[in-house]
């Protein structure tokens, strides 16, 4: 380490150590939100009405979010991040509240509850979408990329935590509170955050002259919007070659294709293009796409089997995913610890993506006689490739870039991710709805099959354990194939993971502000941005 750095590197320490509790708590906000609200929905339903609409209280989250992921990484880079980082807070916890007192007398009691809801769900949306992002992008701001593995490895094992929390703390509230608490208790954790973050992150304050490109922020939000419509809706709502389907990818297509020719002619567009001509950003880019796609799509099957096939309650279920999010938790921090010693990042992706596409083939063999014990060693796998690759896609994706576009990096490493598993979401749903239908229909006939599919009835524990033994057994055995084969096809696009990764250059990351150059090519290795910022300032 040379004086330069001997001297900067404890004081960054001590200002990231400060703000890291403030980070950490509004990252776990979305995080934790999900898992929670997923639990208390019953709860919800039950209160408000509204079973057809229920889809949209997911949808509109994640439209929320997706749409804004990519506006708060670009606006924080051209006003600075702390104070884009408290409003994203301050919306999402204006968003809760909203949410836990949708359908009451304040809002003319209950007969628009789940309407409410749904509108609401999308303005928290708005504000997650910035919780992330902003988070990642200051951390970039405060540490050079040597030195960033380790926190950042914190902050993932954070998320593995939340992850792990959500179901528990989802199943005492619905249990012993009512279900508005799932919304209140984002309350007090966001006001903790954004109390230690007013105190204790200074960054320095900038302003361009540039105006926001709304004309391609609007091309992008309608695009997005598009895509995350087809996913949610084809093969559900709508048969794919329906009108509506098609008029939505039509759509998705003409605004996309608009969006292009406007950021290359703009001053500060939303979505730099020149970053995409960087090898590295576009094949992390894939890698977290790919990663989206397989580990989202394929881990929303899990809690069905544990619950229905394995018989575990809703919340033993959030428990029986333990294995997997505590070896996610333990290798984000090793994975971290190693690259900041050691200044390599490629083997991780590798490794992990393998570790995936294992994972993922052993819990395609799983059927109705695998026990819980061999499903927590099967997702200990998964969670073990997940620490893997949590971190490093955002790693790499901003190592890739100039300091100007950390923002857009840490945005797109997250937009790409979260598609990919809005993809992976639909595609997988519509496997497994296929394969159901064919399975229950060769071993029970075509009635049990449509009484599956909401003919008549419900494929759920509850109606499950009415059934005769014989035919009891014939909807398990169908219902344990036709998961197993979401696994066994998730096993293609994550065996392409490690294919990409091995095709990453693994570019020296820097280690201080003495080497400005490190980690980027060669035409930006003098330019002042690259060089992490060492002592932050209001």
């Amino acid at each position: 380490m040379t004086e330069i750095e001997a001297e900067t590197v404890p004081g960054r320490r001590r200002e990231v150590m400060l703000v890291l509790p403030g980070l950490m708590l509004a990252m776990i906000l979305a995080m934790l939100d999900n898992m929670i609200v997923g639990t208390a929905m019953p709860r919800i339903v039950g209160e408000l009405g509204g079973l057809a609409h229920l889809s949209w209280v997911v949808t509109a989250y994640v439209l929320g979010t997706t749409v804004s992921t990519p506006i708060w990484g670009k606006i924080g880079d051209l006003y600075g991040r702390k104070n884009i980082f408290l409003w994203s807070i301050a919306i999402f916890m204006v968003g809760s509240a909203l949410c836990g007192m949708a359908g009451s007398a304040m809002f003319g009691g209950t007969a628009d509850g789940m309407a409410e809801l749904i509108g609401f769900r999308a303005l928290q949306g708005l504000g997650a979408g910035g919780l992330m992002v902003n988070a990642m992008a200051i951390i970039g701001d405060l540490v050079p990329p040597r030195e960033r593995g380790r926190y950042q490895g914190i902050m993932a094992a954070m998320m593995s935590l939340a992850m792990i929390a959500g179901p528990l703390v989802g199943g005492f509230i619905t249990d012993h509170l009512n279900w508005r608490w799932a919304f209140y208790v984002n309350l007090p954790i966001g006001a903790v955050a954004f109390v230690l973050l007013v105190f204790r992150l200074n960054l320095p304050k900038h302003r361009t002259e540039h105006r926001i490109d709304w004309l391609g922020a609007a091309l992008l939000s309608v695009g997005i919007t598009a895509l995350v419509l087809i996913t949610t809706w084809g093969g559900n709502e709508y048969d794919w070659t329906s009108w509506q389907i098609l008029g939505l990818a039509a759509l998705a297509v003409v605004s996309l294709a608009l969006f292009i020719p406007v950021q290359r002619r703009v001053a500060e567009p939303i979505m730099p293009l020149h970053v995409f001509r960087d090898r590295n950003f576009t094949l992390i880019s894939g890698v977290g796409f790919l990663l989206g796609f397989a580990m989202f799509g394929a881990i929303n099957f899990l809690p069905l089997f544990q619950q229905t096939v394995q018989g575990a309650s809703a919340t033993n279920s959030g428990l029986l995913l333990l294995p997997m999010m505590a070896a996610a938790m333990a290798v984000s921090l090793f994975v971290g610890q190693a690259i900041t010693r050691t200044g390599k990042y490629k083997i991780f992706p590798v490794v992990g993506g393998v570790l995936m596409a294992v994972a993922m083939w052993l819990l395609s063999l799983q059927d109705v006689h695998t026990s819980s014990l061999q499903t927590g060693l099967f997702i200990a796998v998964l969670g073990l490739g997940m620490g893997g690759l949590m971190q490093t896609t955002m790693l790499i994706a901003q190592n890739s870039v100039e300091q100007k576009d950390l923002g857009v990096a840490s945005s797109a490493s997250t937009f790409f991710r979260s598609i990919g598993g809005s993809f992976g979401v639909s595609l997988f749903g519509a496997v497994f709805n296929n394969q159901l239908t064919a399975n229950l229909t060769d071993k029970l006939g075509p009635q049990a099959a449509q009484m599956a599919q909401g003919g008549g009835g419900r494929l759920d524990p509850t109606s499950l354990s009415h059934l005769p033994a014989q035919v009891r057994l014939g909807f398990l055995e169908s219902l344990a194939s036709s998961i197993s084969s979401v696994f066994f096809w998730a096993i293609f696009f994550s065996a392409a993971v490690p294919v990409l990764a091995l095709l990453i250059k693994e570019i020296p990351l820097r280690s201080g502000p003495a080497a400005p150059g490190a980690g980027r090519p060669a035409d930006q290795a003098d330019r002042p941005q690259d060089a992490a910022p060492v002592a932050a300032f209001d």
